[in-house]
């Protein structure tokens, strides 16, 4: 169990009531701008597809999805979703969606490898969002530019929610700083990738750190992301790899940064050949998503997810994700939150 104890935590909203009404409030507020922002239609969303069709997310590759037969389909295997990354191309191949627009819903997942501690849970639950672009949008500006605007909704958000809870003083700085993971190495290179994020969103207050999920000169990579739905490989303007990453707010209850958002330009035919290449995974060129994507059937789009818990617990100043959302957590965290006044609903 890994378990942060802010020094003098309390509920800046007084009550577990009141966080509720502001829970509520951060969810309606932030969809709405969100979709203005993005141009998007809310859609309906499974929660479970079918094992071995390449739908599903397999984020580092190792976590183990939550998997079970299905008695009226012949005992065939299906599995809980771990996002819908690479489902919602799908469904905008099926809409026949426009370029510069998109969809997005609410997705919720089981990660049952996830390590508890005060920002992960077994449950996972995100805005997850897709947008059809054209191909010459496919780089590092048009990235920078869908940046912006889902951050520009969450300081609307954020300022909105200062309305109806002056306690919740708003702290976000007024424009977003953008990096690549590669000179945040070089910039640091005695620190772990974490520590390097802890000091650059220390200084900045809300950072993208771009080039998630390639090797960086020292063969290592910042931080995970499989190879067939974000575009970690292809050169950009910057003279660095990668059209994805990630979205950081240093939190000022935590002393951390506090990852809110992974997304990203998706894989063209290309990238996704040699991603699968890199590593070593050309055997999920037969399956379905993969087929499809090889053959120039799906849109060339940007999406991603960002956390409604992780955003809630960021805007209402929360020490645990456990305030936010009701998951399993070990007995021994439940005491320690408990004797901290931390609330786990």
């Amino acid at each position: 169990m890994s378990l942060y104890i802010p020094a003098g935590y309390r509920n800046v909203l007084g009550s577990v009531e009141n966080t509720e009404k502001a829970i509520k409030a951060v969810k309606n507020m932030f969809q709405d701008n969100l979709s203005a922002q993005l141009a998007l239609l809310r859609v309906t969303a499974p929660m479970v597809v079918m094992t071995g069709t390449g739908i599903n997310d397999d984020l580092n590759g190792i976590e183990r999805p939550v998997r079970f037969p299905v008695k009226d389909m012949g005992e065939r295997q299906a599995e809980v979703v771990h996002s819908l990354a690479k489902w919602k191309r799908l469904k905008l191949a099926e809409l026949g969606t426009a370029p510069g627009r998109g969809i997005y819903t609410d997705m919720n997942a089981l990660r049952p490898d996830e390590e508890l501690d005060n920002i992960h849970s077994i449950y996972v639950d995100q805005w997850d969002w897709e947008r059809v672009i054209r191909d010459e949008d496919r780089n590092l500006d048009f990235l920078k530019k869908m940046v912006r605007r889902i951050y520009e909704a969450i300081k609307v958000t954020e300022n909105k929610l200062y309305v109806e809870f002056p306690q919740l003083v708003p702290a976000l700085p007024e424009d977003i700083h953008f990096i690549h993971s590669e000179e945040l190495l070089q910039m640091y290179p005695g620190l772990s990738p974490k520590d390097r994020e802890n000091e650059i969103v220390r200084k900045y207050g809300a950072v993208f750190i771009i080039g998630i999920g390639g090797a960086l000169s020292d063969g290592s990579a910042h931080d995970g992301r499989a190879a067939d739905y974000d575009d970690w490989s292809t050169p950009n303007s910057d003279g660095y790899l990668g059209l994805n990453g990630d979205i950081l707010l240093w939190n000022p209850v935590l002393e951390s940064a506090f990852e809110v958002s992974s997304m990203g330009i998706r894989v063209s035919p290309e990238s996704l050949e040699r991603q699968l290449a890199i590593r070593g995974q050309e055997w999920k060129k037969d399956l379905f998503f993969h087929k499809r994507l090889l053959a120039g059937e799906l849109p060339a789009c940007i999406g991603g997810g960002i956390g409604q818990s992780r955003l809630c617990m960021y805007l209402l100043r929360k020490a645990h994700i456990g305030e936010i959302q009701s998951s399993l957590w070990p007995d021994d965290m439940r005491a320690a939150c408990a004797a901290a006044g931390i609330e786990l609903v």
